[in-house]
């Protein structure tokens, strides 16, 4: 499948924070670095390609993390774009440390480390490795349950006051701890996991749509037995000549007008298919009908 044009731009875009304008279908950057999130990728030229490509389709919001290589893909990030159009909103976040490559699912994996100067010393970090002035969107990637969450929430209101991050954002939080971290600085996004198949965070995406908070998806194409031939989404698929990786997309995209999808890949030709997504328009009978499949 190949992109004639620029599609990113079909599904809109959302104001994160109320004055940064973004195409709301993204590019996840955790599938960059080597196998288990670790170490450099396993091809360096198609890595960098693929960011560009993103960037010439339309795409001007970018997800990444420190702890994702750790530190290759806000590098490759700074390699690939860097001078950055004036227009790429580049997120990053802090709060998860890595001691090796995934090998087994479990949150041990990642361990959190939400401790202030921390947090502050990896946003100083990710200035310098992305070779920004300011971080867009710094996000706080766990709560570390063994430091108060006023605390790390606190140092992130700091950097702000500080001009070092524009807007913060969390991550796999409930709607308590988000109202909780709005006591002590604007919160302007939340990353929760939420798909076709796991809607477990939909209290936390009415109160983010309730409130023009971003809700920001991640593992988006997670669709299960869906996807299987004579599923639902695949049926749907072939009526809309995609493939039931664009019908999920399309499914988020559709769900609430707060949803920023963040796909990533390692494949320019996936990437062209994933964005072609932004362009698929489900009726709204068609997206009840996914959505009662996967209850």
């Amino acid at each position: 499948m190949t992109v004639q044009r620029v599609p990113a731009q079909a599904a809109g875009t959302f104001d994160l924070g109320g004055d940064l304008a973004v195409n709301r279908l993204g590019f996840g950057t955790m599938r960059l670095p080597g196998p288990g999130v670790w170490g450099p990728p396993t091809d360096h030229d198609q890595a960098i390609g693929v960011l560009r490509r993103a960037v010439e389709l339309g795409v001007n919001f970018l997800d990444t993390a420190d702890s994702y290589g750790p530190h290759v893909a806000e590098e490759l990030i700074r390699e690939a774009l860097h001078p950055y159009p004036e227009d790429l909103v580049i997120a990053t976040k802090a709060g998860l440390t890595r001691f090796g490559p995934i090998t087994r699912p479990g949150p041990g994996q990642w361990p959190p480390l939400g401790r202030p100067e921390y947090l502050r010393q990896q946003a100083e970090m990710s200035l310098r490795r992305l070779r920004l002035d300011r971080i867009d969107l710094f996000q706080l990637h766990r709560v570390d349950p063994k430091v108060p969450f006023a605390d790390q929430i606190g140092e992130l209101a700091r950097l702000r006051e500080e001009g070092k991050i524009r807007h913060i954002g969390l991550s796999e939080v409930s709607v308590d701890q988000i109202k909780a971290a709005q006591q002590i600085a604007p919160i302007v996004s939340v990353q929760n996991r939420f798909n076709l198949t796991d809607r477990t965070a939909q209290p936390v995406l009415d109160h983010a749509a309730g409130h023009g908070i971003a809700f920001i998806p991640f593992f988006p194409l997670a669709t299960g037995a869906l996807a299987g031939t004579g599923g639902p989404l695949a049926e749907l698929a072939a009526t809309h000549q995609a493939t039931p990786a664009q019908l999920a997309l399309a499914w988020l995209l559709k769900r609430s007008p707060v949803i920023l999808p963040i796909p990533g890949t390692t494949s320019a030709a996936h990437l062209e298919e994933n964005v072609l997504a932004a362009g698929i328009e489900l009726t709204d009978s068609e997206h009840d009908a996914l959505s009662a499949a996967a209850a």
